[in-house]
Formats: C-alpha cells, sequence, structure tokens
C-alpha cells in the first residue's frame, strides 16, 4: 500500500469517526434533555449534558479542522 493511500484512509476512518461523534452527540443530548425534563432533574445536571454535547462538537470541529489541513496539505 502506498503511503498516499494510507494517509486517505487514515482521513476517512477520522471522517468517519467524527460523523458517528456528531449524530451520537446529537441523539444522546436529545434523549437526555427530554429524560432530564421528565424525571424533573436539576438545573445544574441539565447544564452538565449541555457542557459535555459542547466538548464533543468542539472536539469533532478540531478533528475536522485536522482533516481539511491534511488534505489542503496534499494537493499542494
Amino acid at each position: 500500500m502506498t503511503e498516499d493511500r494510507a494517509k486517505d484512509l487514515e482521513l476517512a476512518r477520522k471522517g468517519r469517526l467524527v460523523g458517528i461523534v456528531i449524530a451520537v452527540t446529537m441523539v444522546l443530548w436529545m434523549a437526555l434533555q427530554v429524560v432530564g425534563g421528565q424525571l424533573g432533574l436539576p438545573e445544574r445536571f441539565v447544564f452538565l449534558f449541555d457542557f459535555a454535547a459542547i466538548a464533543a462538537f468542539v472536539w469533532a470541529l478540531v478533528v475536522v479542522a485536522q482533516i481539511w489541513r491534511a488534505r489542503r496539505d496534499d494537493k499542494g
């Protein structure tokens, strides 16, 4: 396998991981909002869920930027 092919596969793997993280984060965040409302959880727990979702989205944004830079650098 060539180096370019290996790098492309690695970037594709990172892209899939980012997509999975974004999708799972959205679903879990929405589910936790509903469950938290039904259980009457205090606001501090709701904010904890919000901050966890924000952290996941920031991580995803950073990885997407890394992928974008790697692809840009490959093209010259």
